[in-house]
């Protein structure tokens, strides 16, 4: 085998271990936040597959925010958006809380199933961060 087939091979196995690591964002979730101003919440996330979508439900304290997400996954070494996938890695979602509090969110899967993002209210110009640890 020449040393470019190995070179290769050796990606190629190295790309399908990542891509199999992947398992998608469903799931309940410890969520823990910064939010515009520098203050810190808690809360629970809960991400579900909703046909091609994902339908993502925030509880933080005794507020609820609802979002759509759309996920990508790693295809030929590119990231790809489309209908939701088992190998989805990255999530962005669209999100409300009553009728004046909306915005977007943007996340990537980390290492042992963590998703680290950020997040900005509609019409901010200041962006927060958020990070989601699986509770399963």
């Amino acid at each position: 085998m020449t040393n470019f087939a190995k070179s290769a091979t050796m990606a190629a196995g190295i790309l399908a271990s990542t891509v199999l690591g992947y398992a998608g964002p469903e799931g309940t979730y410890e969520v823990e936040g910064t939010n515009p101003d520098g203050s810190t919440y808690a809360g629970v996330v809960t991400v579900e597959r909703f046909e091609e979508t994902y339908s993502v439900v925030w509880e933080i304290g005794d507020t609820v925010f609802e979002g759509t997400g759309l996920g990508a996954a790693p295809v030929k070494g590119m990231t790809i958006m489309g209908p939701a996938a088992d190998n989805d890695y990255v999530l962005t979602v669209g999100y409300i809380s009553g009728p004046d509090n909306f915005g977007i969110a943007y996340y990537v899967e980390q290492d042992e199933g963590i998703w680290e993002g950020i997040w900005a209210y509609g019409g901010s110009g200041t962006v927060a961060t958020e990070a989601w640890y699986p509770t399963e």
